[in-house]
């Protein structure tokens, strides 16, 4: 029955309050009567009409107060005062009426009695239809916003929530309990929605967002739609973005625990908000196929990818999970995490050590019989690695090396490289040399195929260590300037736990050498991103056209060995795969006879620290590596 009254047209809800309002208004006017006389009376002649049109009387104040366009479920106390004052008058209207009318006249006493009756029913009527949807979905009974603290509402930031749903509501009522925030109004992309009230406070229509921004003087607009899509996220930011207000939103459904939401749900809009594609629903099968009662390794278990890694792996029960790290620090703050989850019986073993060196990875992988390894240990900021091309060389090309070496010979059946779009035609030694490490796993994929060896090619991760949107967050958050190295650059995001867990699946779909692709959505321009992200936190761009602004952003030109844009794909020689972000590449490769040579004498190169010799081999590794800079290791300039 609840159900099908809250299924029911926006109209027909009202239509069933107005009726069940006028026949209670009825039989409280007879009740009245008869109170007052002593006895069941029933009203003869004038005065029938009088009690019969009280309904036509109540109806035109309800109406006008409004009564019918506040949406019951989520009724509070300003709509039960407003209920106050349209009956009281109702009550007034319809006594004077009655005295003009009627011709015996009314008792002064009946007016009272249906005054006191008129809240108890209409008043009663709304709490009671509350209480039984509040119930039907979870809401508790009775939360009412009363002012519990004694700033003022004028001293409180004024907010408008977007989205007038559960979740808004819920936040509406902790917002209208703390010290900071006056809500001020909903805005709701529902027409049913529209032009009604919702806790006392009426709902907008997107269309009309800029005057109610104006007319409520608004601050921040609260995005409150856990359930919407990314797609409809973005689209919602892209709307706000052109107003002086702080958004600020609810996680998604997945991040709220408990159904709950609270103050301290809220969140700044995120890079992650701004991508606008939904994630694709991982296949399980895929995803426990390598991991699920099996032994697995990740290489550089500390890093941004390698812990992320670790965390969905122990979700995805394996029989033991090693984390082979070279810091310790990392090492301890991954292991004690994992400990503390606790989900059910696995083997955890925290390892410090090298990539480079392979007598303690063919120990490790034999003691433990290792079934699968994620070699996620890597250098990868990108100038950083400018700065010192030995040691990058060393430990992307040679300690992948090492790691596949050991691999086979003690038998590991599954062996997923984490690589990245600065692989396709390198303009950075830390690109050409993952590129390097992808050729010497398909090489040695080629010369054997007890291991299989897979490559998982994808773009920049949100939250990563070195990344750009924590170092804007930052520079907002002192006043600028926002730091761009480029106005055209574009890259492309992922968030981390998306590209881990599309790395997983691609793992599983190796059939041995596969390098596979991401889908990383549209790329970003980095200059749209920093404006963006500027005008989110209710502040302007200062430039030429708006000298006035807050946020100046500032140009610093290409680093060493970066480019204006990254790509994917070294060919076009791809093809579908299971998961449709997740495509196959068929690409050149390198055999092992002609490759192993290239590799001793890169060895040799890096015990001399011989850089001009270094480059020279890289590029003879890959012809498609470009240097955009002079060779700038720290040490090269020392010589």
């Amino acid at each position: 029955m609840i159900n099908r009254m809250i299924g029911l047209s926006r109209i027909n809800k009202q239509l069933v309050m107005l009726f069940a309002d006028s026949v209670a208004l009825v039989l409280i006017l007879l009740a009245s009567f008869s109170i007052r006389l002593g006895y069941w009376y029933f009203p003869q002649d004038d005065l029938i009409w009088v009690v019969l049109g009280a309904p036509v009387v109540a109806s035109i104040i309800f109406v006008r107060f409004g009564l019918y366009r506040a949406v019951i479920r989520y009724i509070g106390f300003k709509a039960l005062w407003t209920v106050v004052q349209a009956v009281s008058l109702y009550a007034l209207v319809w006594g004077a009426i009655g005295f003009m009318v009627a011709t015996d006249g009314i008792p002064r006493s009946v007016i009272l009695i249906n005054w006191v009756l008129s809240l108890l029913a209409i008043g009663g009527v709304r709490i009671f239809a509350r209480a039984l949807l509040s119930e039907n979905t979870n809401f508790k009974f009775l939360m009412f916003n009363f002012e519990l603290n004694g700033k003022s509402q004028g001293d409180k930031k004024r907010v408008l929530v977007y989205g007038a749903g559960d979740a808004g509501v819920q936040l509406v009522s902790a917002l209208s309990h703390s010290s900071e925030y006056n809500p001020v109004g909903f805005v709701d992309d529902l027409k049913e929605l529209q032009g009604n009230q919702i806790t006392g406070l009426n709902v907008y229509s997107i269309d009309a967002i800029e005057g109610v921004i104006s007319k409520l003087r608004v601050d921040e607009v609260l995005i409150a739609m856990p359930s919407a899509s990314r797609t409809k996220r973005l689209d919602i930011i892209n709307i706000l973005e052109s107003y002086p207000v702080l958004v600020r939103m609810l996680p998604g459904v997945a991040e709220l625990a408990e159904g709950k939401v609270s103050i301290g749900d809220l969140r700044e809009v995120s890079i992650k908000d701004l991508l606008g594609r939904d994630t694709v629903v991982p296949n399980k099968e895929l995803l426990s196929k390598n991991i699920t009662n099996k032994v697995v390794v990740v290489t550089g278990a500390g890093g941004s990818i390698g812990s992320e890694l670790c965390r969905q792996i122990v979700f995805l029960k394996p029989k033991a999970l090693i984390l082979y790290e070279m810091s310790e620090l990392a090492l301890y703050t991954i292991e004690k995490e994992l400990s503390n989850i606790g989900m059910h019986s696995m083997d955890l073993y925290p390892i410090l050590g090298s990539v480079n060196n392979k007598t303690r990875l063919t120990n490790v992988f034999k003691r433990f019989g290792v079934d699968t390894v994620y070699h996620a240990a890597a250098y990868k900021h990108v100038p950083m690695v400018e700065f010192n091309n030995t040691e990058g060389v060393d430990n992307n090309i040679f300690g992948t090396l090492n790691c596949a070496q050991a691999a086979i010979d003690t038998g590991v059946k599954t062996f997923v490289l984490i690589s990245t779009d600065k692989a396709v035609r390198p303009t950075n030694t830390m690109g050409a040399t993952k590129r390097s490490a992808e050729l010497v796993l398909q090489a040695l994929s080629a010369k054997q195929s007890d291991t299989k060896f897979t490559m998982v090619r994808f773009g920049n991760v949100l939250g990563s260590s070195g990344s750009v949107i924590p170092l804007f967050k930052q520079q907002i958050k002192v006043g600028g300037p926002v730091t761009v190295t480029d106005v055209n650059m574009v890259r492309y995001f992922m968030t981390i736990p998306e590209a881990v867990e599309l790395v997983i699946q691609a793992g599983a779909m190796g059939l041995g050498g596969d390098v596979f692709v991401l889908d990383m959505g549209k790329p970003v321009r980095i200059d749209d991103l920093a404006k963006k992200m500027i005008r989110l936190s209710g502040l302007e761009v200062k430039d030429e056209s708006n000298p006035d602004g807050d946020i100046e952003i500032k140009y610093t030109g290409l680093r060493p060995g970066e480019k204006l844009y990254e790509e994917l794909l070294i060919g076009d020689n791809v093809s579908e795969t299971d998961n449709p972000l997740i495509m196959r590449a068929q690409e050149e490769m390198l055999a092992w006879d002609e490759l192993e040579p290239i590799l001793n004498d890169l060895q040799i190169a890096i015990t001399n620290c011989d850089q001009k010799k270094l480059r020279e081999l890289l590029i003879q590794i890959v012809p498609g590596f470009k240097p955009q800079c002079e060779i700038t290791d720290v040490l090269y300039k020392e010589v």
